[in-house]
Order: structure tokens, then C-alpha cells, then sequence
């Protein structure tokens, strides 16, 4: 029995980790965050041929002896995210995780924890805008962490709008709408989530009821922006995955807050879960915004590689 570097396919990922343990491993990851027990790589990303993207991310979580890196392309015909584990003492590779199941846990999860301290406690409805492959992840996230009676669904392409619907009705046990525009989906909704690959914004504050939460989690290059300027103003707490990433690769930000010169009103979510931040009454908007960041990724891939690990003990595979 040997103890080499592990290889975790993509299957044996969605064995491993379901979406209530990712959501708990991230509020760990970040709470060792906020308390300098963890430290997170500032994303990196080149582009070319008119959409393709190239994407490095990372942390390292000391104290448990691991560093690691994802890193993927996105191209017009697929990606093939791979997440690598080191171990943070003597540089030894640990393992390879196929990610992308892993980062759809990773979006979509960091999305419930944000939900979960940002929205109103009873928020039972939720607007998603968007239907690509993040999206289902982000509702399912929403409704680990609040008790939603309706999903209100727009993309404008009219055939993966119903498709989308279909397959919520038949995993959700709530009620499943499709709305024929963004105004129409969002209006009165107390839970919004951005999930798009747009180049303008098309969500603006008229749009948006009072008391709401928003989660944007499309537009994490500069070429793509979700949200209307306007929506800023209105929001009592703005909180970020990663500030430095936002702070280099959100056009949306920084168009706002670098443009003034700052941003002292703009919180990391760590923040927000080391304190339990509680949304106090009368709060008009909330907002989330998600660039993705490795410290995320690596939540989850050291509870993955050490249930991997514990697996193939048991099997007498390792």
C-alpha cells in the first residue's frame, strides 16, 4: 500500500461532496480567513480570440499543510478545470482533482453562505437570471439556506428558459416560473442571482423592491458587467469574495468605487462570517459579488482529498 499523489476524477468528487458539506466548508475556509489562517491568491487571467480565457487562482491553508492552484481555459468549447494540491511544507505534490463539478460546488456554495448572512431571513422566493451550467448549482444553493415557495427563471434564449424550468420543477419542491424579461423576473423578487456571461448591464435599481439581496456572480472578467451603476447607492452593504480580485478585474466595482477612490465600504464575505453579521430591519439592498477565489477552491478540495484519501484506506488503495 503506497501513499503517492492521489488523482480524483470528476465522479468520485460528486460521490464525496454534496452541497450542504461544500457550504460548510466554505464558511470554515473563510472564517480561517478572517482570523490569518488562511491566504488567498490574487486571481489571474489572460484572454484572446475574442472570449477565450485563461484562469490561475490559489491559497494556502498552513496550519493543515496544504497549498493549491486551479487553474483552467475557457473556451468556446468547453474547459477542463484541474485543481492541484502541494503540501505546503515540503512542496510534495498531494493530489489532482478534476474541478469542474468542484468549482459548480464552489460557486454556487459561496452563494449560499453569502445568502445565508445577507438576505432576509424570511425570503422565500428567488429571481434567477441566467441558465448556463452554474446556474441550477446557484438555485440549489439558495434553497439549502432558505425555504423558498417560488423560482422566478429568465434567460433570453426561450428554449433554455423552459428547458430550465423543466428540470427545477421536476428537483425542487417548490413553484417553478419562467418571466419573459428581467424586469419581470426580479420584480418584488427578495432574492436575486446574476449568472450570465453579458457584456452590458441589464439589471438596474428601479428594477429592485426594497429589502432584497442580490447575488451577481456572471461578470468575473473585465469585458463582462451584470449591474447597473445606479444599484450601488442603494446598497447598505456591499460584500466581495476576494477584494483585490474585484479590485483588478471588476468592471462593475470599479467603475463605482475606483472611480472615487474608495472603498472603504466594501467587505470581504470572511468578514462577514467571522462577525455573523446579522441584515439588521429596514436594510434596503444587499449585494454579493463573486470573482471566484482559490481560497474557495481549496475549502473544498482539502475536505475531498482527505475523504479521497480516507476512502481508498479503507478499500486498500492507497
Amino acid at each position: 500500500m503506497t501513499d503517492g499523489p492521489l488523482w480524483i476524477r470528476e465522479a468520485e468528487v460528486a460521490t464525496l461532496m454534496q452541497l450542504p458539506d461544500a457550504i460548510d466548508a466554505l464558511e470554515h475556509g473563510l472564517r480561517a480567513e478572517a482570523h490569518g489562517e488562511a491566504l488567498n491568491m490574487v486571481k489571474a487571467h489572460v484572454a484572446w480570440d475574442g472570449g477565450n480565457t485563461l484562469h490561475a487562482i490559489g491559497a494556502v491553508f498552513p496550519a493543515r499543510g496544504i497549498a493549491g492552484t486551479k487553474t483552467w481555459t475557457h473556451t468556446s468549447r468547453g474547459a477542463a478545470p484541474l485543481l492541484i494540491l502541494f503540501d505546503s511544507n515540503d512542496g510534495s505534490l498531494k493530489a489532482v482533482i478534476e474541478a469542474f463539478a468542484l468549482g459548480q460546488l464552489r460557486t454556487g456554495g459561496i452563494s449560499g453562505v453569502a445568502t445565508r448572512y445577507l438576505a432576509a431571513a424570511d425570503a422565500d422566493e428567488l429571481a434567477i437570471i441566467g441558465t448556463g451550467k452554474q446556474a441550477f448549482m446557484q438555485v440549489a444553493a439558495v434553497a439549502a439556506v432558505r425555504d423558498l415557495n417560488r423560482v422566478r427563471v429568465f434567460s433570453p434564449n426561450p428554449a433554455h428558459r423552459s428547458e430550465f424550468v423543466t428540470r427545477l420543477q421536476s428537483e425542487l419542491g417548490c413553484s417553478v416560473v419562467a418571466a419573459d424579461s428581467v424586469a419581470a423576473a426580479v420584480d418584488g423578487a427578495p432574492i436575486i442571482t446574476l449568472v450570465t456571461r453579458a457584456t452590458a448591464p441589464f439589471l438596474s435599481a428601479a428594477m429592485i423592491a426594497a429589502g432584497a439581496h442580490i447575488n451577481a456572480v456572471g461578470a468575473i472578467t473585465p469585458d463582462r458587467v451584470e449591474l447597473a451603476d445606479d444599484i450601488f447607492p442603494r446598497c447598505n452593504r456591499v460584500v466581495v469574495d476576494s477584494l483585490p480580485s474585484v479590485q483588478k478585474l471588476s468592471r462593475e466595482l470599479i467603475d463605482h468605487y475606483g472611480s472615487r477612490q474608495d472603498w472603504s465600504t466594501v467587505l470581504p464575505l470572511s468578514q462577514v462570517v467571522a462577525t455573523r453579521f446579522a441584515r439588521q430591519p429596514g436594510t434596503d439592498l444587499t449585494l454579493f459579488k463573486a470573482m471566484g477565489m482559490g481560497l474557495s477552491d481549496l475549502s473544498l478540495g482539502i475536505e475531498v482529498y482527505e475523504a479521497a484519501r480516507r476512502r481508498r484506506i479503507v478499500n486498500g488503495e492507497c
